[in-house]
């Protein structure tokens, strides 16, 4: 059970129930636990991470490597509602369950472009300092951008930002369970 009660979802008023509007349309009709509980605490916080998807939604990376991107994020960060969510959402946009599987373990998947992808977000999560030329050029090397470096810096600070208020308050997993 969360550890952050909040009040039913359809008493909101205000900004809050605003930002529930907002989820609502982009998200099938609900409200998912993690953004039920930002959006009565700091709703401009909720507001502020779904501008910034809404960035990468129009951005250069394709869903896979967004959705490839946020499992291996929260695989790391160890936040099952995140890892939940991202199998359910990478399955919905054509990720297979054994390359679900590979991804939040950190193995190849047989595509050697997203291999690269999560090499590189797994290097970032597992070090620290600035990452080595030879990093920086096995990424470019794999075809990425440095407008999609800048794409997968703002998808990585979404995810950990995400999982560690999961984290914190203990947020109810509401997505099946992962394969």
């Amino acid at each position: 059970m969360s550890r952050i009660a909040i009040p039913a979802i359809e008493s909101a008023t205000g900004a809050t129930a605003d930002i529930y509007a907002r989820v609502r349309k982009i998200a099938g009709g609900r409200v998912p636990n993690t953004y039920a509980a930002l959006g009565y605490l700091l709703p401009a916080s909720l507001a502020a991470v779904l501008d910034a998807q809404g960035t990468l939604d129009s951005g250069s990376l394709s869903r896979q490597e967004l959705e490839t991107i946020k499992l291996l994020v929260s695989a790391k960060t160890g936040c099952d509602v995140c890892v939940a969510a991202h199998s359910f959402v990478g399955k919905k946009v054509g990720l297979p369950v054994d390359v679900l599987r590979a991804i939040r373990v950190g193995q190849v998947t047989g595509d050697a472009k997203r291999d690269a992808l999560v090499r590189f977000v797994s290097h970032l999560q597992t070090t620290s300092g600035t990452i080595s030329e030879d990093e920086f050029n096995a990424i470019r090397a794999a075809g990425y951008t440095d407008t999609q470096l800048a794409e997968i810096s703002l998808t990585v600070a979404l995810g950990i930002f995400t999982n560690t208020f999961n984290r914190i308050n203990g947020t109810d997993v509401d997505f099946p369970a992962v394969e």
